[in-house]
């Protein structure tokens, strides 16, 4: 490199960052991690104790739902809360949810088949905890493209209503988290 080329690269770079840059990079590392960020887990903490007992009340009219309730529940609990599954009488927290049903909202039409839908699905969850009881009703939407074979409409009613849960999950989750946050504020 020449002389010129060495006088342009030092022209670029300020000349009050040559000698601090090794110190910039920690400070900018701290002041991003050290804005009070916390997982949703510790918001939690604050109202359920690390073992949950979960209970799925099984709905007479569509019984299969139950068992994608209760596994989605659980992954929620290991995954989110951070926490276990346990016995009734091993822990005081708990939390029943049941599947109050889904209604199909038929939105768009192709030749007299329905080709697009809207699913609403109905949860409502029970919860004991540190915190007291708490009882939340949700609603969760779900929208999507159906065919006109009867055997994959099956499947795909299925498929929106796990999705629909799935939705109705994270809605709880979100709603516990606030309660979590909004108690630690007090």
């Amino acid at each position: 490199m020449n002389q010129r080329n060495k006088s342009v690269a030092k022209q670029r770079i300020p000349k009050f960052l040559i000698p601090h840059s090794s110190f910039l990079i920690p400070i900018a590392l701290v002041l991003l991690t050290a804005c009070g960020y916390k997982p949703s887990s510790h918001a939690i903490r604050e109202i359920f104790d690390e073992k949950i007992y979960v209970e799925v009340a099984i709905d007479a009219q569509e019984p299969e739902n139950a068992p994608i309730l209760r596994d989605e529940l659980n992954r929620l609990v290991y995954t989110r809360f951070k926490g276990r599954i346990a016995s009734k009488h091993e822990t005081k927290s708990r939390i029943k949810v049941s599947y109050q049903g889904s209604q199909f909202i038929p939105l768009a039409y192709d030749r007299g088949y329905v080709t697009r839908y809207r699913t609403v699905v109905y949860v409502n969850f029970d919860m004991l905890s540190k915190k007291g009881h708490f009882q939340k009703r949700i609603v969760s939407v779900h929208e999507s493209d159906i065919q006109a074979s009867a055997l994959q409409s099956s499947a795909l009613r299925t498929q929106a209503i796990r999705k629909g849960l799935e939705k109705a999950l994270d809605e709880f989750l979100a709603y516990v988290s606030a309660k979590g946050a909004l108690s630690v504020k007090r």
